[in-house]
């Protein structure tokens, strides 16, 4: 496989982890109405959600916040030939800790790891916005 196609696995599986979110919500509010917890008609305009289904309505939410910035970035780079070995590390290494801080955010919710797994994302996210620059600067 050529390293510029590289740069769309970690795309590919990032979209997966937004699929997956989508299916546990899914999941999460059929329960919830099954259960009595909730009815159909509290997602027309969901203000109010029980928890379960709540935290996963939220990560998706975050899957459409700093991920909207990492696709750009690897399309960016493969279309101006800057991927390399380094952007292919530091993308998946992005990926990981997304699915990390999806399955704290939908299991424990603990704001600390959260909070710690998110910034590491976040770094990473900069660091090819970073490799980016870096690339248009020597071309």
């Amino acid at each position: 496989m050529p390293t510029s196609t590289a740069i769309f696995w970690p795309v590919i599986a990032q979209v997966g982890l937004v699929f997956s979110i989508y299916f546990l919500m899914m999941r999460r509010r059929f329960g919830a109405v099954r259960a009595g917890t909730a009815k159909a008609q509290d997602y027309k305009i969901p203000t109010i959600e029980p928890a379960p289904s709540a935290t996963v309505a939220r990560n998706l939410i975050n899957q459409f916040e700093l991920p909207l910035l990492f696709y750009l970035v690897c399309v960016m780079l493969y279309v101006t030939a800057g991927v390399s070995q380094a952007a292919i590390i530091v993308a998946w290494l992005f990926v990981l800790s997304r699915f990390a801080h999806a399955y704290v955010h939908v299991t424990s919710n603990r704001l600390k790891v959260r909070q710690r797994l998110f910034t590491v994302g976040f770094v990473l996210n900069f660091v090819l916005w970073v490799l980016f620059a870096v690339h248009i600067a020597t071309i």
